[in-house]
């Protein structure tokens, strides 16, 4: 069973974010992807929680429980901002801003947009250049066009022995997701028209524009970052080096045994390569040292 880790809120202008906030020390923020929940770093946080403040909050992705206020800009950009809304609302600076999957490509636009309050970069398998979405998931940014099938498609994830099919979350990890999870992620898309009203908004705003966008612009970020991937065929190897060579002060490292969620395959090694990561670059004086 997962552990119940307990929550806040924050109240935004575009609404309600769940905020797991444990720990005490610098701020290290996860940022999750599509139809999953902050409980995705479930199994990285403790390791970290004795050293660092860890804030792994419920992003408006497609699994969170409070929907969004009906006009909120929950396009990737629109959320880039919600993220950069809420470090200031939590009063957070020089922060180490990780991000995985869909999650990772926003990283990326708040890194580029709006990189006040960054200290660090840590990006897992995430969307990146022209993959945004990966083509096995393609079909659900269309799907996001026209609702009531974006809806129709998902109905099958009632059924949790479907939860490991390739289109649903059996691509993205090396061993089988504990159900009480995956029933977790689902449940809110599939029991409350606002959150699927806010994960069409989602689908509707993705454009590899962005990312590449973003990707152009990331030469500027000059403060420390992790590229930390593992081999995966939905986000290639060869775009977590791409990003550490574009990233003036990047680095790579391969995580090997794992998939696209590497905070579920590898949970205890990508906490230490954080950990090590941020030993290794101390901040100082509100801005990150230059290594």
């Amino acid at each position: 069973m997962t552990t119940a880790t307990p929550t806040t809120q924050i109240e935004l202008s575009q609404g309600t974010i769940a905020v797991r906030d444990t720990g005490s020390g610098e701020p290290i923020v996860f940022v999750h992807g599509l139809l999953v929940d902050g409980s995705l770093w479930r199994k990285v946080t403790p390791p970290l929680e004795g050293e660092f403040r860890c804030v792994a909050p419920d992003w408006p992705l497609g699994s969170h429980r409070t929907p969004m206020v009906a006009g909120a800009d929950l396009s990737p950009r629109g959320v880039a901002n919600l993220i950069a809304d809420a470090l200031e609302a939590m009063g957070l600076d020089d922060v180490t801003l990780v991000g995985n999957d869909t999650g990772g490509a926003i990283c990326q636009l708040v890194a580029t947009e709006r990189p006040e309050r960054i200290g660090r970069l840590v990006l897992t398998n995430c969307d990146a250049f022209e993959n945004f979405l990966p083509p096995m998931f393609r079909l659900l940014q269309w799907l996001g066009r026209v609702p009531p099938l974006l809806t129709a498609a998902l109905q099958p994830l009632r059924l949790s022995t479907l939860h490991r099919l390739p289109i649903a979350f059996g691509m993205l990890t090396e061993r089988p997701l504990p159900r009480d999870v995956t029933e977790r992620w689902v449940r809110p898309f599939l029991s409350q028209r606002g959150v699927r009203r806010d994960t069409a908004k989602l689908l509707r705003g993705i454009d590899k524009r962005d990312t590449l966008a973003a990707a152009a612009k990331l030469a500027s970020f000059d403060r420390p970052a992790l590229i930390a991937w593992a081999p995966d065929n939905a986000f290639p190897v060869d775009h977590g080096r791409r990003l550490a060579t574009i990233l003036p002060q990047g680095r790579f490292v391969e995580v090997p045994d794992s998939r696209t969620f590497v905070s579920e395959d590898q949970p205890e090694r990508l906490a230490e390569l954080i950990a090590e990561f941020m030993h290794a670059t101390p901040i100082t004086d509100g801005a990150a040292s230059i290594s």
